[in-house]
C-alpha cells in the first residue's frame, strides 16, 4: 500500500499534561481510518498535530515521505492536499455557501474566479447543498453548515481529508444526513480520517479502526475484528459501554 501520512513517535504536551504518549501510525492511499477513544484521549489533538494546528513535542510527521517540519516545508500547499473538517464548522458568518468555497479556491490554489465558481457549485451538488448556494451560514441548520464545509474541503482537491468529531455538535437528526455525506465521499476512494463517536459508522465505512486510550494508541484492527474480537480488556470495557447506549 501507498503511505501518504506517517506519524513517527509523535508526542504533544501541554505543560505538564502528556496529551499524545508516542503514536506511531500509517496512513495508505485510500483508506478510510476511524479514531475512536473516550474524551481526552488524544484523538482530537493527534488530527490538530497532522494538519500543525497543534505543534508537536517532538517526534515526525511525514507527507509522502517529507517532514512536514522541516523549514524548506510548504505548509499553505499541504493543508491545501491534507483538508480539515471541524466539528464547529468554522465557515465564514459573512459568506454565502457558496462564496465560502470560491475563496479557498482563488487565496489559496490561484484559481480564477470563473472556474472557482464552477467547480464550487459542483462540489456542493455533491453534497446536497446546491439549492442553498446563495444562502449565509446563519440561514442553514446545523447538519447543512457541516455539508457546506465538507464542499469546501473538496474544493482543495484534496488528497486526505481529517474529519475531528464533525457530528458531534448537530442535533440527533441531522447526524444521519452527514453522515450519508461521508458514506459517499468514501466510496470514491478518497483517504480519510475521521474521529468519530458514531460506531455504525467506524464498523460499516472504515478500513480500519483505531482506538486511543490515555494517549496511545492502544488498539488497531480491521471493523470485523475490532468489534467482534477486540483483543485488550480496555478496548472491551469501552465498546462495552457504548453498546449498552
Amino acid at each position: 500500500m501507498e503511505k501518504i501520512i506517517e506519524l513517527i513517535n509523535l508526542k504533544k504536551s501541554f505543560g505538564d499534561h502528556e496529551v499524545l504518549r508516542d503514536i506511531n501510525l500509517t496512513l495508505n492511499r485510500g483508506e478510510i481510518v476511524s479514531v475512536i477513544g473516550s474524551s481526552g484521549s488524544g484523538k482530537s489533538t493527534m488530527l490538530r498535530c497532522i494538519n500543525l494546528l497543534e505543534e508537536p513535542t517532538s517526534g515526525e510527521i511525514l507527507f509522502n515521505g517529507e517532514n512536514i517540519q522541516s523549514k524548506s516545508f510548504n505548509l499553505c500547499s499541504y493543508r491545501a492536499k491534507v483538508c480539515m473538517v471541524f466539528q464547529q464548522f468554522n465557515l465564514f458568518n459573512n459568506m454565502t455557501a457558496l462564496e465560502n468555497c470560491v475563496r479557498p479556491q482563488m487565496v489559496v490554489l490561484k484559481k480564477d474566479r470563473q472556474s472557482a465558481t464552477q467547480f464550487a457549485i459542483e462540489q456542493l451538488e455533491k453534497v446536497g447543498m446546491s439549492a442553498f448556494i446563495n444562502a449565509k451560514p446563519n440561514q442553514l441548520s446545523g447538519g447543512q453548515k457541516q455539508r457546506v464545509a465538507i464542499a469546501r474541503a473538496l474544493c482543495m482537491q484534496p488528497e486526505v481529508i481529517l474529519f475531528d468529531e464533525p457530528t458531534s455538535a448537530l442535533d440527533p437528526e441531522m447526524v444521519g444526513e452527514v453522515l450519508e455525506v461521508m458514506k459517499s465521499l468514501a466510496k470514491t476512494g478518497l483517504t480519510m480520517m475521521v474521529v468519530t463517536h458514531e460506531m455504525a459508522f467506524a464498523r460499516d465505512i472504515s478500513t480500519r479502526v483505531i482506538f486511543m486510550d490515555e494517549g496511545l494508541i492502544a488498539e488497531e484492527n480491521t471493523p470485523q475484528e475490532f468489534f467482534t474480537n477486540p483483543q485488550k480488556e480496555r478496548t472491551k470495557e469501552f465498546l462495552a459501554r457504548f453498546l449498552e447506549n
